[in-house]
């Protein structure tokens, strides 16, 4: 199971998709159904992308399907993502600095590391870099295998 896209809403989704080509080591797209809006995609095996809308859209159900909206933009949001990346630390940071945005270097539960940098100054990414991506890996395995290991000793009280 894996999440394969999502979306964030920023001031500038041309210049943020751009950011997070770079830091994804991809490219970017223009995201035809809404105007203004671009695609920044990994290039990877898992069709890793990041949809970046203007600041003042929202989705809402359609007719058809999905359609757009126009509201004033929050200015700080609860959605956040961890991105694995295949690039130094210095080079996050390096990427951050030359944007202007906040980049500093963070220990979550049971101590694995991240570089969070805020996009935008307003939209937090969890960026991994290699060896850090395997520590949070083997973090969210264990868990994994705890919850598992709950479960079956729930299953066998019922």
């Amino acid at each position: 199971m894996m999440i394969h896209h999502l979306s964030i809403s920023a001031a500038n989704p041309e210049k943020v998709a751009r950011v997070l080509a770079e830091l994804m080591g991809g490219a970017v797209l223009p995201f035809p159904p809404h105007p203004g809006a671009f695609m920044a995609f990994a290039c990877d095996d898992n069709g890793t992308e990041v949809e970046v809308y203007p600041a003042e859209t929202v989705l809402v159900p359609g007719a058809d399907g999905t359609a757009f909206e126009k509201a004033p933009p929050p200015d700080r949001t609860v959605t956040h993502f961890a991105l694995s990346v295949a690039i130094t630390r210095e080079q996050v940071f390096k990427i951050a600095e030359k944007e202007g945005w906040r980049c500093q270097s963070v220990n979550r539960v049971e101590s694995f590391p991240l570089i969070e940098v805020w996009i935008e100054n307003r939209t937090l990414v969890e960026v991994l870099v290699p060896e850090e991506a395997e520590i949070y890996l083997e973090v969210t395995g264990r868990m994994a295998e705890r919850l598992s290991q709950m479960r079956s000793e729930a299953d066998g009280t019922r």
